[in-house]
């Protein structure tokens, strides 16, 4: 049997998908997609006081590593040889920062990590001052608050108009992104201060810092990134695709400790340790970017969304860059090799998407499991005219409005914990819906159909809600590791690997489970405008906006 599995496989292409509480390494076959073996290592996160979210850099580092090493043992366990893995991608989680000592390989101060959701006027800011935790559904690793001052500090001195950013960037000035962490570490953290002083320090996002550890370090490792993470540090022209000198010194950040900005689809260096010592990796995209390729949405108009604590809608606004009039980020999607064009997308994020499950599950207790509120939202099959508005810390994309807060409405003595369930698998439907509105507004293309990933999509009422709800079919990979997917492909695609091609025609056909709309249109319009009233009813319950934030 082994043998016959042997006879068919292609060359193989590993990826490194690090995300925000875990580290994985997949192996995938570079002809038909298939995806052969993994291994995943939990990651801590640490929170030093309120309000702020760290993670070790050398943890994550180590449980790459151990991924690499695991999934190698179970591949041979299969009988197959890991001299077949040509390449390495790397997908990452966006935003966290790293600043280390480029003589000794050791970071100065643990990652720092990106807020829950980007936006105009940061609604992030807004946690319940003296609680002992981060709002609810807000306790991931996107949540940190240290830098609201910084960015307060940032705005009063804008040049010009409030649009320097933005033009540049695609980015309002907000939080979520490197540089405002990058400054804080350069304000606050001596050791921080004195590396840049004594030119010994380099800065990355958590790409950065992989690869430059995996291709030997402080011994001749390489110090780079990729389009698609540069384009989310605030100090990357996304049209000139460089740093901005202008941007940097508004930052006050010294250019030279920033990594070099490659494509997405280039060898950058090769692996100098462990059991793929020699491998080349040649893939690198933020874990957005990489879901889209992944998705194979290389068309102008495709978009995908990523269903996981919060949702991640990508568009492909194709070699254009689309700057939105409705709250949503203009990014680069991809660049794939040296030579090739760059795209790029809107994004719109969902802060409370899972997160409101886990809500119901530990704060509620009305689930004992994620997976129950399936079985507790069939079981009634509506939410008889129950709305649940999970603005836990202010409304995002495209409201903007911090002084919303969560509300259930619409009750009745009939209403039990069931209707419940369903209004909130509801909610992550409207809450998508909004953005796409907004999308489709800003584009002026309509979407026909939406593609999906991510963990909440092994629900199949929230999948046919969604439908129900955009009023479009859903459509979702039966392989559900899109993100690895795409890191992998940028890889094997690469230039000196070529074993992986992303000509249309040779694209392997994935087999996909397609939801339709299963209500009228009229029903369809009458629901999402309840939404409406039930999120207006949402505004204005927060009057005075405390400055306490659990920063000292």
């Amino acid at each position: 049997m082994a043998a016959a599995k042997k006879a068919v496989l292609g060359p193989l292409v590993g990826a490194v998908d690090q995300g925000t509480s875990s580290t994985r390494f997949l192996v995938f076959n570079s002809k038909t997609a298939e995806l052969l073996s993994h291994h995943q290592v939990e990651i801590k996160q640490e929170f030093p006081r309120e309000g702020w979210v760290e993670q070790d850099p050398k943890e994550i580092l180590q449980s790459v590593y151990e991924c690499i090493e695991k999934t190698c043992e179970k591949l041979g366990q299969l009988n197959i040889d890991i001299s077949n893995i040509k390449a390495i991608g790397v997908s990452n989680q966006r935003e966290t920062t790293v600043v280390w000592d480029k003589l000794t390989g050791e970071p100065l101060y643990n990652a720092v990590a990106a807020p829950v959701s980007p936006g105009p006027s940061d609604p992030v800011a807004v946690v319940p001052s003296g609680s002992s935790v981060p709002a609810a559904g807000t306790s991931s690793v996107w949540l940190d608050l240290r830098t609201q001052s910084t960015v307060e500090n940032l705005s009063k001195r804008i040049p010009g108009n409030n649009n320097f950013v933005k033009s540049k960037t695609g980015l309002p000035l907000s939080t979520y992104f490197s540089a405002v962490k990058l400054r804080w570490l350069l304000d606050n953290v001596r050791k921080v201060q004195r590396a840049v002083e004594e030119d010994r320090a380099l800065f990355g996002t958590i790409d950065s810092w992989l690869i430059w550890s995996l291709t030997g370090g402080a011994n001749g490792g390489v110090h780079c990134t990729d389009v698609t993470n540069a384009s989310r540090t605030m100090l990357f022209n996304i049209h000139s695709l460089e740093w901005d000198k202008e941007l940097c010194e508004f930052f006050e950040i010294p250019m030279k400790i920033l990594p070099n900005v490659r494509s997405s689809s280039e060898i950058y260096g090769l692996m100098k340790a462990g059991a793929l010592e020699g491998v080349p990796i040649s893939g690198c995209l933020g874990d957005q970017s990489a879901a889209l390729v992944g998705q194979m949405c290389f068309q102008d108009g495709q978009a995908k969304n990523t269903y996981g604590t919060g949702c991640f809608l990508l568009c492909n606004t194709g070699r254009k860059c689309v700057f939105s009039e409705h709250g949503l980020l203009t990014t680069v999607a991809y660049k794939l090799g040296r030579d090739k064009p760059v795209y790029y997308a809107l994004e719109g994020s969902v802060a409370i998407a899972g997160a409101v499950i886990r809500w119901l599950r530990d704060n509620l207790g009305i689930i004992q499991t994620s997976e129950e509120i399936e079985k507790l939202a069939k079981e009634v099959g509506t939410s008889y005219g129950c709305y649940f508005v999970p603005a836990f810390s202010g409304l995002y994309a495209p409201y903007w409005e911090p002084s919303a807060r969560g509300i259930i409405c619409g009750l009745t003595q009939f209403t039990n914990k069931c209707h419940i369930a369903f209004a909130a698998l509801e909610a992550v439907c409207f809450q998508t819906r909004e953005i796409l509105d907004a999308m489709n507004r800003d584009c002026g293309i309509p979407l026909s159909h939406l593609q999906v990933d991510g963990g909440m999509t092994n629900n199949k009422i929230l999948m046919q809600l969604q439908a129900d709800i955009l009023y479009i079919p859903v459509v979702k990979p039966s392989m559900p590791e899109t993100t690895a997917l795409g890191a992998a492909m940028a890889a094997g695609a690469a230039e000196g690997v070529g074993v992986w091609s992303l000509e249309p025609e040779d694209l392997s056909a994935v087999t996909m489970e397609r939801f339709e709309p299963q209500i009228n249109a009229e029903e369809s319009e009458i629901r999402y405008s309840t939404w409406k009233k039930a999120v207006m009813k949402s505004v204005g319950w927060v009057t005075t906006q405390s400055s306490e934030s659990g920063i000292p």
